[in-house]
Formats: C-alpha cells, structure tokens, sequence
C-alpha cells in the first residue's frame, strides 16, 4: 500500500500543476487511468472540479 499511496501522490501534484485552479475547471471531464507499482496496479481517476484523485481498484499481482 505504500507504493500505491506514493505514486498516488505523485500523481496529485502532477494535476494540481496542471490544473492550478481546479474548482473553475471547464474542460473535459474526468480524466484517468492505471498505474503500475511495485507488485501489482491501481486504476484511478482524477477530477479537477473536484480537486481529487480517487482511487478505483486496487490490484496486487
């Protein structure tokens, strides 16, 4: 859980760089994906007006 939690934090400061102000984002919707880590994967989905990432499934290999 420790790989997964970093990688899910690298990935939230890759979208608040993105999205500076997430709350007035008028773009496309959601956007998401997989990521691996050591011993398995997660799906996760990131939601700018939200200002969230969350997490959907967690897989360990």
């Amino acid at each position: 859980m420790a790989e997964v939690e970093k990688k899910a934090d690298e990935l939230v400061r890759a979208a608040a760089a993105f999205h500076l102000d997430g709350t007035g984002c008028q773009g496309e919707g959601p956007k998401g994906g997989f990521a691996h880590v050591a011993g398995g994967f997660f799906n996760y989905l990131v939601v700018p007006r939200h200002e969230r990432l969350y997490i959907m499934q967690v897989t360990f290999l």
